[in-house]
């Protein structure tokens, strides 16, 4: 179908179920198990200056949920590549943040049985937004260690992307109810795991350290792990205690929705300095440097004809 443009250009394009059209035109089914249940999966990509990145590590990551959950789409990863690619070339944003989501579906009538749903692949570009606005990005985020604890991969495996966000968002409230502007979420035993859309890193005298385990496996964190190897910066995947992050030199989150963020208050006390320190400093204009290697980016083609 023909796109209005001017929808288009306000809100982005969005792929449903086969068709693709006006994101503020997308609907999916009342009785959508990833409605009613959250069953549900999906991944974040974003594009920058007409460039997606990593998003082959994307759709991989992607399609290694779909599997965790037992799912299936009829789409391969060149296809669903082509996808993102033609919702994005659309909407003609050079800056913009995609979703891809695989949802169970709909059960049949009289049935509650999960696998006879037929499983079903939505995606949209929208214009690209950051979890720091311009004040936060220059002057770091106040964080605080939620009371709200992260859901225990022993009963929801982190490493799947969900939308079972109530823990998060529980948490999110409380940051503000505490006059901060995000949150991370500890497990039972006192390890933090991540926020709502990030992870976390620490430093502490030249070292990096980030959790092991409890929290998504971001690809803007895998970037970061890759930055500070060739900085030869010693990066501990680890349990991360949250009395660590008292003592820490610095604080930062990483996130495809604005790359790295310095957290320059945690509990209410400065981090460090009280500013963006220089490691967080350097990762981040290394991450944004990463967006000009062609083996990490996907360039669109805005001039091409419609499929």
């Amino acid at each position: 179908m023909s796109i209005d443009p001017e929808l288009a250009a306000v809100q982005g394009v969005a792929f449903v179920d086969g068709t693709y059209m006006p994101l503020a035109e997308a609907t999916l089914p009342l009785l959508e198990r990833g409605f009613l249940r959250s069953d549900v999966t999906y991944d974040a990509i974003h594009v920058w200056n007409g460039k997606i990145f990593r998003l082959q590590d994307h759709i991989e990551r992607f399609q290694a949920s779909i599997a965790g959950l037992k799912m299936s789409l009829p789409y391969s990863a060149q296809e669903i590549a082509d996808i993102v690619t033609e919702c994005t070339r659309r909407t003609g944003f050079r800056d913009a943040f995609i979703m891809l989501i695989c949802t169970r579906g709909v059960t049949p009538p009289g049935t509650r049985d999960p696998r006879l749903c037929r499983n079903r692949l939505y995606a949209y570009t929208q214009p690209f937004a950051r979890i720091a606005n311009d004040a936060q990005q220059r002057d770091g985020l106040r964080m605080i260690l939620s009371h709200t604890q992260r859901i225990p991969s022993a009963a929801l495996d982190q490493r799947i992307k969900n939308f079972h966000w109530l823990d998060l968002t529980m948490a999110q409230l409380e940051a503000y109810d505490r006059d901060a502007d995000i949150p991370v979420l500890p497990t039972a035993d006192g390890a933090i795991t991540e926020g709502s859309g990030f992870n976390v890193f620490i430093a502490r005298n030249g070292v990096l350290a980030t959790p092991a385990t409890g929290m998504f496996e971001g690809i803007t964190r895998r970037t970061v792990l890759e930055i500070a190897a060739s900085l030869q910066v010693q990066c501990e995947v680890r349990a991360v205690k949250g009395e660590e992050l008292d003592g820490a030199d610095e604080i930062f989150i990483s996130s495809t929705a604005g790359g790295v963020t310095a957290v320059t208050q945690f509990n209410g006390k400065p981090v460090g300095s009280g500013k963006p320190g220089p490691l967080a400093n350097r990762i981040h204009e290394l991450y944004w440097q990463r967006h000009q290697d062609d083996a990490l980016n996907t360039v669109i083609d805005y001039t091409t004809e419609p499929v």
